[in-house]
Protein backbone atom coordinates (compact mmCIF):
# COMPACT_ATOMS: atom_id res chain seq x y z
CA UNK A 1 0.00 0.00 0.00
CA UNK A 2 1.04 3.42 -0.95
CA UNK A 3 1.79 6.35 1.95
CA UNK A 4 -0.26 9.09 1.54
CA UNK A 5 1.30 12.20 0.78
CA UNK A 6 0.76 13.48 4.63
CA UNK A 7 2.59 10.59 5.44
CA UNK A 8 5.52 10.38 3.45
CA UNK A 9 6.61 13.56 4.19
CA UNK A 10 5.81 13.15 7.80
CA UNK A 11 8.47 10.12 7.68
CA UNK A 12 10.88 11.69 5.89
CA UNK A 13 11.04 14.41 7.61
CA UNK A 14 11.16 12.35 10.84
CA UNK A 15 14.38 9.51 9.72
CA UNK A 16 16.76 12.94 8.40
CA UNK A 17 16.19 14.71 11.63
CA UNK A 18 16.90 11.57 13.60
CA UNK A 19 19.99 11.15 11.63
CA UNK A 20 20.77 14.12 12.93
CA UNK A 21 20.05 13.92 16.16
CA UNK A 22 19.36 10.23 17.21
CA UNK A 23 18.45 10.36 20.63
CA UNK A 24 16.64 13.86 20.84
CA UNK A 25 13.59 13.48 18.49
CA UNK A 26 10.28 12.69 19.14
CA UNK A 27 7.26 12.08 17.56
CA UNK A 28 3.64 10.90 18.27
CA UNK A 29 4.21 11.67 22.24
CA UNK A 30 6.27 14.51 24.43
CA UNK A 31 9.06 11.75 25.70
CA UNK A 32 9.42 10.20 29.36
CA UNK A 33 9.81 12.37 32.10
CA UNK A 34 13.55 12.53 33.04
CA UNK A 35 14.27 12.93 28.96
CA UNK A 36 17.68 15.55 28.92
CA UNK A 37 17.01 18.72 26.87
CA UNK A 38 17.16 19.95 24.45
CA UNK A 39 15.11 17.43 22.30
CA UNK A 40 12.92 17.97 19.35
CA UNK A 41 9.11 16.89 19.06
CA UNK A 42 7.45 16.48 15.67
CA UNK A 43 3.85 18.14 15.90
CA UNK A 44 0.80 18.25 14.18
CA UNK A 45 0.17 17.56 10.62
CA UNK A 46 -2.51 19.32 8.61
CA UNK A 47 -2.65 18.39 5.19
CA UNK A 48 -5.28 20.46 3.05
CA UNK A 49 -6.14 18.80 -0.23
CA UNK A 50 -6.30 21.32 -3.82
CA UNK A 51 -9.28 19.44 -6.00
CA UNK A 52 -7.86 21.81 -9.16
CA UNK A 53 -6.81 18.68 -10.77
CA UNK A 54 -8.03 15.19 -12.04
CA UNK A 55 -4.97 13.22 -12.02
CA UNK A 56 -2.43 14.82 -9.33
CA UNK A 57 -2.56 14.57 -6.07
CA UNK A 58 -2.22 18.77 -4.88
CA UNK A 59 -2.60 20.49 -1.96
CA UNK A 60 -0.21 21.99 1.22
CA UNK A 61 0.80 20.56 4.55
CA UNK A 62 1.42 22.39 7.91
CA UNK A 63 3.97 20.25 9.88
CA UNK A 64 4.68 22.23 13.03
CA UNK A 65 8.04 21.05 15.10
CA UNK A 66 8.69 21.71 18.78
CA UNK A 67 11.99 22.23 20.44
CA UNK A 68 12.44 22.59 24.44
CA UNK A 69 14.87 23.43 26.23
CA UNK A 70 15.38 23.60 30.45
CA UNK A 71 17.67 26.53 30.26
CA UNK A 72 16.28 29.94 29.23
CA UNK A 73 19.43 31.35 29.10
CA UNK A 74 20.27 29.04 25.85
CA UNK A 75 17.95 30.93 23.22
CA UNK A 76 20.77 30.46 20.89
CA UNK A 77 20.73 26.45 21.23
CA UNK A 78 17.13 26.10 20.50
CA UNK A 79 17.32 29.46 17.34
CA UNK A 80 19.95 26.85 16.16
CA UNK A 81 17.88 23.82 16.83
CA UNK A 82 14.80 25.67 14.93
CA UNK A 83 17.50 26.77 11.65
CA UNK A 84 18.60 23.32 11.21
CA UNK A 85 14.77 21.72 11.05
CA UNK A 86 14.17 24.34 8.69
CA UNK A 87 17.34 23.10 6.44
CA UNK A 88 16.07 19.85 6.57
CA UNK A 89 12.34 20.98 5.34
CA UNK A 90 14.11 23.39 2.89
CA UNK A 91 16.08 20.33 1.57
CA UNK A 92 12.63 17.72 1.26
CA UNK A 93 11.71 17.85 -2.47
CA UNK A 94 10.74 14.22 -3.31
CA UNK A 95 9.11 11.47 -0.88
CA UNK A 96 7.57 8.51 -2.75
CA UNK A 97 6.81 10.14 -5.70
CA UNK A 98 5.63 13.52 -4.49
CA UNK A 99 7.42 16.47 -5.25
CA UNK A 100 7.71 19.13 -2.19
CA UNK A 101 8.21 22.88 -1.87
CA UNK A 102 8.46 24.75 0.73
CA UNK A 103 5.52 27.62 0.42
CA UNK A 104 5.83 29.29 4.35
CA UNK A 105 7.41 29.08 7.51
CA UNK A 106 6.59 30.90 11.07
CA UNK A 107 8.97 30.34 13.87
CA UNK A 108 8.15 31.26 17.43
CA UNK A 109 10.44 31.26 21.00
CA UNK A 110 8.69 31.89 23.98
CA UNK A 111 8.83 31.00 27.43
CA UNK A 112 7.00 28.16 29.33
CA UNK A 113 6.40 28.01 32.60
CA UNK A 114 3.83 24.83 32.44
CA UNK A 115 6.56 22.82 34.80
CA UNK A 116 7.84 23.17 38.10
CA UNK A 117 11.12 24.41 35.80
CA UNK A 118 10.96 27.23 33.72
CA UNK A 119 11.52 25.86 29.93
CA UNK A 120 12.25 27.85 26.86
CA UNK A 121 10.14 26.70 23.78
CA UNK A 122 10.35 27.05 19.88
CA UNK A 123 7.71 26.77 17.56
CA UNK A 124 8.29 26.19 13.97
CA UNK A 125 5.10 25.60 11.32
CA UNK A 126 6.61 24.81 8.14
CA UNK A 127 3.86 24.89 4.92
CA UNK A 128 4.81 22.53 2.37
CA UNK A 129 2.86 22.86 -0.96
CA UNK A 130 2.63 19.43 -3.06
CA UNK A 131 3.31 20.29 -6.21
CA UNK A 132 1.98 16.97 -7.96
CA UNK A 133 2.70 12.91 -7.72
CA UNK A 134 0.44 10.07 -7.69
CA UNK A 135 -0.52 7.59 -5.02
CA UNK A 136 1.37 4.14 -6.55
CA UNK A 137 0.07 0.49 -5.49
Amino acid sequence: MALDPQQALFTALLLRLRELHPKDVYDTFLPPKGTPYPFIYIGNSTMIDDFGNKTQILGTVDQTFEVWHDDPMKRGTVSALLGEIKKVCYEVQRTNGFSWSVDAVTQNILPDNSTGTPLLHGLLTVTFRLLGGQDED
